[in-house]
């Protein structure tokens, strides 16, 4: 545990952006869960509708710093191209 006081404050505040980098993360994988559910049961549209919300989820985690730039492209690109081929 910190023992100065600069040091306690920065852990409560490294606690909280923990728990909404976790809700941030949590939300994007399971919209992309969702999709890969709707791929393989092969539901284009359900999952084109879905594609919105977890593109939405992973530019949110990007501008928070969740995730990387790159990572972000690759699993938009990789969600586009399954419902695609469908």
């Amino acid at each position: 545990m910190p023992v100065i006081k600069s040091a306690k404050k920065a852990l409560r505040s490294s606690q909280k952006k923990a728990v909404f980098n976790l809700r941030r993360k949590r939300a994007m994988k399971d919209s992309i869960k969702t999709i890969d559910k709707l791929v393989v049961d092969k539901k284009k549209d359900e999952a084109q509708e879905k594609l919105a919300v977890a593109y939405k989820a992973i530019d949110k985690a990007t501008k928070r710093g969740v995730i990387k730039k790159n990572t972000a492209s690759r699993k938009k690109s990789r969600l586009a191209k399954a419902i695609k081929n469908i």
